[in-house]
């Protein structure tokens, strides 16, 4: 009988995340997420995967504090592991977790940026790192960029500057985790309605408007249109998907 493989999904408890790790439950995986303060909402969602049958667990983290990450995995990660799901490690990563802001180039303030960094960029980068010593062989991570690194729109600067870092970053672990059979791939969402940047595409009706006239399709996107993406990343079906871009826009900006 083949193991139920596991998925640790970075900022599970909302928007995209959400949808990610319920995907991911569908396809039979195992799932813990990470949530920074809303415990409520991240124990809803156990519990929905729970009722589709599979395992899961929430797990505290602010990926934004670098000196949280060693203890997370030593410790929570690791009691997690042992107790609720009967197993040492997990077989695929999702560096989801993040937040947005919406300001203009000229008012993005040093502070903004580090923001932006540490959440954006130090996160995958050292996440991933600490995240090596307690995953299978033969599993893979996905790493969330976004549809403006390869289009402008205004008031992103500093998110997407971050953002084509990791899409380097992930060319960079695809080629050094080889050895041990990681597939890394870039999932790149266009615009989203979420609470995301403060909700500005879901709730800004001119932006949203835009946006959908720029998409082929017509409309902004829902996390109902990534998590599936996402969720066919961490499978065998994509077991020759290595180091790749994969946009989920709606076919924006063509």
């Amino acid at each position: 009988m083949n193991k139920t493989k596991i998925a640790l999904v970075t900022g599970g408890s909302r928007g995209l995340g959400k949808d990610m790790a319920l995907k991911l439950a569908k396809k039979g995986l195992d799932v813990i997420i990470t949530f920074n303060s809303n415990k409520i909402e991240a124990d809803k969602v156990v519990t929905e995967i729970e009722t589709l049958g599979r395992k899961a667990h929430a797990l505290q983290l602010d990926a934004s504090d670098y000196n949280q990450y060693e203890p997370f995995f030593k410790e929570r990660l690791a009691q997690a592991l042992r107790f609720k799901f009967e197993d040492k490690k997990v077989d695929y990563l999702v560096n989801n977790a993040g937040f947005g802001i919406h300001k203009s180039f000229q008012d993005t303030t040093v502070d903004d940026f580090n923001d932006m960094v540490h959440i954006h960029l130090m996160a995958p980068f050292f996440i991933t790192q600490n995240a090596l010593h307690y995953m299978n062989d033969g599993g893979g991570i996905v790493n969330i960029s976004s549809g403006l690194t390869r289009f402008s729109t205004p008031g992103y600067a500093a998110y997407a500057t971050m953002k084509g870092a990791v899409e380097t970053l992930s060319k960079y672990q695809a080629v050094e985790l080889g050895s041990r059979k990681l597939r890394v791939n870039t999932l790149a969402p266009g615009a989203i309605e979420t609470d995301f940047g403060g909700g500005a595409v879901r709730d800004n009706k001119d932006l949203n408007q835009m946006l959908a006239n720029l998409t082929a399709l017509g409309r902004v996107g829902l996390p109902d249109d990534i998590g599936g993406v996402v969720a066919f990343l961490c499978s065998d079906e994509a077991k020759w998907i290595n180091g790749q871009r994969i946009e989920v826009s709606g076919g924006v900006n063509l």
